[in-house]
Formats: structure tokens, sequence, C-alpha cells
């Protein structure tokens, strides 16, 4: 598919690419300096994986553009940070179920003998590795996963727990240091895929913490380079700027019935969050982390914090913060809730970025005029007759009909649900090519939001009102020129593939093939 108006992609790309490095990487001035709870994508769709149709997937993805060399520390999540999966089940833009996320990062200590008085700690995270899957690490990484029903800070909290064993502590994979720390990653990170207990929830789920490979495509290095690219040249995997990036991400599979009030309201919404205690103070003389082997933890390192916590970063639908948010909210955008997204409004009933076209473009820009309706559906209410719950109060968020079956990854269209609307509007399921499981009735790995979102903003969802159209009555879905495909991806939970190793050298440092 492809754009037939090369200076319409040329500035909408633009305009994406003023504040943006991907999905949402470092959208905001403060969290560009804070990327360890920067959240980048949220995912949450119907399971697809074979047999999990009764569930419904959420991947909160954090730390963005990890370079897989980025040692001796590589990527540990926050410490002193608060990650959440909200859950609005009702469509009232105020969570009902809150998943919570708390890290501890514990040094071990290793030390080997050098001449000195006493053996020395190793300046690196591991030794070499027990076995292919084993390895020795100097820096262990654990969580805990609770979840409160109601109000976020509420004191309805219960812990999630490992089926196997009840422990309430789970282990997360280091990063991939290389084949030669790590040598079968796949199989050891697979150690960490847990079966879970959930509070009040008849059937186990399942979690996964854990580093994985970017997912998420985008052609950036084209669009900061003055649009450098053909938009009827179509899309390629080798055309995102994140194909050689990682990711931490945060996956959580939970039975539907869990997650919805009833069957008769099938509708659910989601967002992520991350937050930091209100002060911190900085330790002139840090005593250093957590440290195994103690009667007690080195509590005094490079900082204190305390205080309420205080939300820095937020993700639903993505790219909002990006090209619907001005430069001078993104940081309120990001410490706000839904409830509140009254605030915001105007940025979506009259979005900027057709106004930028129609004054750069004029009539050959063709853009469709505000207020958007259309846009207003995608972002704040969900699509009637789709994902828009009964009595819905308007606010940004991830919505997903968990009514609507997953369509297995074979069938899967990388356009999500674009396809499934007539060119007079009217929502048709038996159209050429829909998938109504997929965005922007939630998000899986596989769709391609970016090219769904520019369409959006071209007046794909205005039907007959849509100028964009051709003679014929159809119109086409736009395209940055970065492919995003259910192909790309694992079929399995957690779907997102095993991250690219820090060094492609096997243990006896010969090259191996790229990953």
């Amino acid at each position: 598919m492809r754009m037939r108006n090369a200076s319409l992609l040329a500035l909408a790309a633009a305009s994406l690419s003023l504040t943006a490095q991907a999905s949402s990487h470092r959208e905001a001035p403060f969290i560009a300096q804070n990327p360890s709870v920067d959240g980048t994508d949220f995912y949450m769709f119907n399971s697809y994986e074979a047999g999990r149709g009764a569930f419904v997937t959420l991947i909160a993805n954090y730390n963005p553009l990890q370079d897989a060399y980025g040692g001796p520390n590589y990527f540990a999540l926050n410490p002193q940070a608060l990650y959440e999966i909200h859950v609005d089940n009702n469509g009232d833009a105020v969570e009902d179920l809150t998943f919570q996320f708390r890290f501890t990062n514990t040094f071990n200590r290793i030390a080997i003998p050098t001449g000195a008085a006493r053996n020395l700690s190793i300046p690196l995270i591991n030794l070499p590795p027990s076995n292919a899957t084993t390895p020795t690490l100097n820096r262990s990484e654990t969580y805990t996963v609770s979840l409160v029903r109601g109000p976020r800070r509420g004191a309805n909290v219960a812990a999630i727990t490992n089926a196997a064993g009840g422990s309430a502590t789970f282990i997360k994979p280091v990063d991939n240091i290389g084949n030669k720390s790590i040598p079968n990653y796949t199989g050891y990170a697979n150690q960490f895929i847990y079966n879970v207990n959930i509070p009040n929830c008849p059937t186990a789920g399942r979690l996964f913490v854990g580093q994985r490979r970017e997912g998420f495509a985008v052609n950036l290095g084209e669009v900061f380079d003055l649009i450098n690219l053909n938009p009827l040249g179509g899309r390629n995997v080798a055309g995102s700027a994140t194909a050689d990036k990682n990711v931490t991400s945060l996956a959580l599979e939970v039975p539907i019935v869990c997650l919805t009030t009833a069957a008769s309201q099938p509708i659910i919404g989601a967002w992520t969050t991350a937050s930091l205690r209100q002060a911190r103070v900085l330790n002139p003389a840090p005593q250093g982390p957590t440290t195994s082997g103690t009667t007690a933890p080195r509590t005094f390192g490079p900082e204190v914090s305390g205080g309420a916590w205080t939300q820095v970063s937020r993700l639903g639908s993505p790219l909002v913060n990006e090209v619907v948010i001005g430069i001078d909210d993104k940081d309120r955008f990001n410490a706000s809730e839904p409830r509140n997204d009254g605030q915001f409004a105007d940025y979506v009933t009259n979005p900027t970025l057709p106004v930028l076209l129609n004054a750069l473009f004029g009539t050959a820009a063709n853009v469709p005029p505000t207020p958007r309706g259309d846009i207003v559906a995608a972002f704040l209410t969900g699509v009637a007759n789709v994902n828009q719950p009964p009595n819905v109060v308007a606010s940004e968020m991830l919505r997903l009909n968990t009514a609507i079956p997953a369509t297995p990854a074979a069938s899967q269209q990388n356009v999500g649900a674009a396809l499934c609307f007539t060119p007079a509007g009217a929502l048709v399921l038996t159209n050429p090519g829909c998938d109504p499981a997929g965005f922007p009735n939630g998000r899986r790995p596989g769709d391609d939001v970016v090219d769904i979102e520019l369409s959006v903003v071209e007046g794909f969802l205005l039907g007959a009102n849509n100028p964009n159209r051709t003679p014929a009555g159809a119109y086409q879905v736009y395209t940055d020129g970065a492919l995003q495909d259910v192909s790309q991806f694992n079929v399995v939970f957690p779907y997102l593939v095993a991250p690219i190793p820090g060094s492609p050298n096997g243990a006896n440092g010969i090259s191996n093939p790229a990953p």
C-alpha cells in the first residue's frame, strides 16, 4: 500500500519526528532524561497463541533504544520506581484494576584474589557461565507484582504469586550480554516465564519481565534527513531505525473473565504508567547498592527518595503525546490520569497536524477540516460498534473488545481493523482484508500503528466525507516506509522475540551469523 501524495506524507512524517524517537520513546522533555521509567509501547490484545483464546495479553515496554552492547551495566529497571498497568472495565475513565511492578537489584559481590589484602569485587555483572542457560551473575534482578482493585493507591492490594510454590518474588533474566556469557539466551530467558495465581481469579495467568528485541518499526533516519525516503516505494523491515535496538517488556497474560465485569460488557480500556517518589536527595558519599550475604541492605546509595508516588510517564494508544499533544503540555500529559483528559480535548477535536498541512499545501494537501469527531473516536471513546463501551467517558487509553475473537497469526492484517470500514464509513466485518481484532481495537505487536494513525489523521474513518478518497471511492493506507508485521514476532507468549546479543561472537570468539 502506498501514499499518493508525497508532500502529504512528508509533512505528516516531519510532524511525527519533531518530538518522537519512536512510538513513545523520549517523547516529552522530562522523560527524555529518565529512560528507565520511559514507557515506549503498550500492547493489549486477545491472545492468539493456540489454545489461549480465553486470555488477554498486556505488554508494557520501558527503557527505550537499548543498544545491545550497552555494558557494563546494561539496562536494569529502576528499583526506586513504580511501574503499573491500569484497566478500566466500565468506561468511566477510572482504573478498576492496577497491576503494580516493583524491582530490586542485588549485587552479589563476586570477589577474586588479585594480591591485595582482600579479595576485590569484579567490575562486571557476570563471570563465565555454568552452562548454556545458567550465567554466573554479579547482579541479580528480582521483582514483585501486586493487584490493586479500585483506586491505584487504595488499600485493596494482594500479591500475584508463582503457581509453582507460591512465591511472591520473581526473577528477571539479565539482559542479553552476549553469546559467550549466555550461549543459549532464549532457553535461559524462557525459564522465567511463570504461571501465576492472580488474586480472586479462577484460572492461572502468565508473567514474564525481561529484555526483548524492539518490536516497533519506524523510518526515523530518513525522516530526520529532510524526509529522505520514497513514499511510493512500499515498506520494508530494513527501513526501521529501531531494528537494531532492544527494550524491556513487562508482559502479563490474564483470563478475560478476570478483567471484565460481565459478559454483557466485554470492552476494557488500559494504559501503563511509571511513577517516582516526589522527593529525591543525592548522597555525596554513596555506600553502594543492596548487597547479598549481609544482615541488612546498604540503604544509603547514590540517592534517597521519599514522599508520595508522582506519575512521570503515561501511555495508552501509541503516538498520542507525539503528534496530538502540544510540546508545552507533554510533561503535563505524562503526569495526568484519563479522568482528567478534558484539559487536552482541544488537541483531539481540533488537531494541529491537519491545520499545518492545509497551511503549507492548501487544497493540494486535501486534508479534512476541523473539528474532527473521527479522531475523538479513535483516541478518546473507541469506535462505535467496535470497542466503545456504553456511557463512555471520553479519555485517552487503549480500548479492546474482548468478545471479538483473536485473529490467528497467519491471517492477521498489519493495517489492523482499518479495512473493516467501507468508503461510506460503515463497519462491514466481511470486507476483504478486514481484521477487527487489530488496532485500534487493542493493539498487537504486528499492527503497523504509524501507518494506521497517519491514515486516520488523513480521514480514513470519515467515510464519504473523506476528501482523500480516489475517484472510485476507495482510499489508501498511508505509510512511513517501515514495515510492521506479525511475521516479525513469535506466536507464543510473550510474543516479542529474544533480544539482540551484545556480542554476536560465539564462545570461541568466532563471529556467528547475525541474529
